[in-house]
């Protein structure tokens, strides 16, 4: 794979709400040329994802995933527009998955949206405390807090986590693939993760 720009990546996510290995690979395959990687992107269905995202999505399964040795287990609702494509064997496979992936990552959030801004306030203030120690000017602190937010993030948020079936891919792209395929709105709506031991909140 040809070696691409960030920011090439960044315009391309924007206009098509692809994920970022997608936005890379078709960038590639486009040989840096935006308007054929978005053709590109349109032809796998994956330009289509944010469109869909505006429309109500009501209909949908709650299904659990119990790991191995009772010990885990997971209840988790993800939504779609219609009930049709709630009894579709990829949704259902999806959904399944991502309450497995649940099980074994143990995000906190669906989205960064749902983080309490207190606590993203709190996070980022430990981060530039542990950037000023180095030294360096505030810019660069901002920076390299900002930074550890993001990777923070990517370990909480259910969304930003890699899929653990198929690493280098998040949770969203590959809902966003699902999207693209069965051509409806598809939403984690919310989850709850038990272990046994853990104290109720």
């Amino acid at each position: 794979m040809m070696d691409i720009d960030a920011g090439l990546v960044k315009r391309l996510r924007e206009a098509c709400g692809a994920g970022i290995m997608d936005c890379k690979m078709a960038l590639s395959e486009a040989q840096g040329d935006m308007d054929e990687a978005v053709k590109i992107l349109r032809k796998k269905g994956m330009a289509t994802a944010d469109k869909k995202s505006s429309r109500e999505a009501n209909e949908g399964m709650i299904d659990s995933y119990i790991h191995p040795g009772s010990k885990v287990g997971v209840l988790i609702e993800v939504n779609c527009e219609t009930d049709f494509v709630a009894r579709n064997d990829d949704f259902k496979t999806f959904v399944h998955d991502v309450a497995m992936h649940i099980a074994a990552a143990s995000p906190a959030w669906v989205s960064r949206q749902d983080i309490p801004e207190d606590m993203v306030a709190a996070e980022l203030e430990i981060y530039s405390a542990q950037a000023r120690q180095t030294g360096k000017p505030e810019p660069v602190i901002q920076k390299i807090a900002e930074g550890k937010l993001e990777k923070w993030y990517s370990t909480v948020v259910l969304l930003e986590q890699e899929f653990v079936k198929e690493p280098g891919k998040t949770v969203d792209e590959l809902r966003r693939e699902l999207v693209g395929k069965i051509g409806e709105n598809i939403e984690v709506r919310r989850f709850a993760r038990f272990r046994v031991g853990d104290e109720v909140a």
